[in-house]
């Protein structure tokens, strides 16, 4: 028995005129995404998806992938008859065998997209479910709390049969590449990728910024970001890692700064440091994880100290979450048992004991102004080194 599945798609339907752009994009997206998986054919009919696996064994992988594919809603195995009320009923018969066991409550739900075909919707749903019926007596029909719903669908392309419990849930959002760009300060903590994602999901593409400081963080450390930034890749394919030295501008900071602005005024360096990777990459905004509140350097009086520097978009967001909600988005996506690793990344390396909580913008300007910004910036920017980083 052939079978397919059937992809559906959301938000792209509201775009009117711009709607066979999201369209393109989207089935672009799944090409390249199951590129490495198995050989597709996809096909985009009446808002429908149809993506025929060729090769035998690969279905469960493509549907897996096709998961992590941002613009998709939903999808589900279906399969595949020929376009006469018998071979509907006989298809859903054994297909759906195992989901129509004795006892269940179930109803059948039909979609006559084709209307040539001499039954209408309601007609349909009637055959196949007192055939259904009559063929497994043990069913119950139930139309309003069915435990399982049978689904057929008469297309122009041939005819449909699946179960509706079946269904897996898509990622949603925006096709990647439908948002233009912007760049991720990737941190190895919970954070940040979960921030990352959740912009990815609007259609925007990313490439992404680490801040290293060997030797007081691991070579362990790095690997751990470039791990977070592969599972971001799952959802984006490829992203662009920049890996910035980090250590000579904080030992600057602890030599020449308060104790007490060391937090700020590092991530006011990062600020500058990563919009300049994202000029240059032309993205069009930095993405961040802040959450208001969650620590020192995330009040919003310290927030417009970091943000004070840079003269792009600075889209955060997690602004308004608490932990749970990031660690619960963190678990969905993937990265959670990777972030809580135990290797310390540049910032908790040189966390002050009593970070300032309300900063002056005056006063971390006055306590900057002892740096010589531009040539650290300079420096470090003079060994950045650029990983590829695919889906892992």
């Amino acid at each position: 028995m052939k079978e397919i599945l059937l992809a559906k798609y959301g938000e792209i339907i509201l775009k009117g005129g711009n709607r066979h752009r999201f369209e393109s994009i989207l089935m672009n997206n799944i090409i390249n995404a199951t590129r490495n998986v198995a050989k597709i054919k996809a096909r985009l009919i009446q808002a429908t998806i149809y993506v025929e696996v060729l090769e035998e064994g690969k279905t469960d992988l493509v549907l897996e992938r096709m998961t992590k594919i941002f613009g998709i809603v939903s999808i589900t195995k279906a399969a595949v008859c020929g376009k006469t009320i018998d071979e509907i009923e006989q298809t859903a018969k054994e297909y759906l065998k195992n989901d129509l066991t004795p006892g269940k409550r179930f109803k059948v739900e039909s979609k006559r997209a084709d209307k040539s075909f001499p039954l209408n919707s309601i007609e349909i749903s009637r055959e196949v479910g007192g055939y259904l019926h009559d063929e497994y007596p043990e069913l119950i029909v139930d139309v309003h709390e069915p435990e399982a719903t049978v689904r057929v669908e008469v297309r122009e392309l041939g005819a449909y049969v699946y179960c509706e419990e079946n269904r897996v849930k898509g990622q949603g959002g925006m096709p990647i590449g439908t948002g233009s760009r912007a760049t991720l300060l990737l941190s190895g903590g919970i954070d940040s990728p979960v921030a990352g994602h959740m912009i990815a999901k609007r259609g925007v593409e990313i490439n992404a910024v680490n801040f290293f400081s060997f030797p007081y963080t691991s070579e362990r450390a790095k690997e751990k970001v470039i791990e977070l930034a592969s599972i971001i890749a799952r959802y984006t394919s490829k992203i662009n890692l920049y890996i910035v030295p980090f250590t000579d501008i904080q030992l600057e900071i602890r030599e020449h700064c308060p104790e007490e602005h060391m937090t700020l005024l590092m991530r006011r360096f990062m600020m500058r440091i990563a919009e300049r990777i994202a000029r240059q990459t032309k993205s069009l905004a930095l993405i961040t994880g802040e959450s208001v509140g969650q620590v020192a350097s995330q009040t919003l009086s310290a927030l417009d100290v970091t943000n004070a520097v840079v003269d792009m978009p600075v889209l955060q967001p997690l602004i308004g979450m608490d932990k749970i909600e990031v660690i619960d988005r963190a678990r969905e996506i993937g990265t959670f048992d990777t972030s809580i690793l135990p290797y310390e990344d540049c910032c908790t390396v040189f966390t002050p004991k009593h970070p300032t909580v309300n900063p002056k913008r005056s006063n971390i300007e006055k306590s900057e102004s002892h740096l010589d910004v531009e040539r650290l910036i300079d420096e470090a920017f003079a060994g950045v080194e650029l990983i590829e980083v695919f889906p892992s």
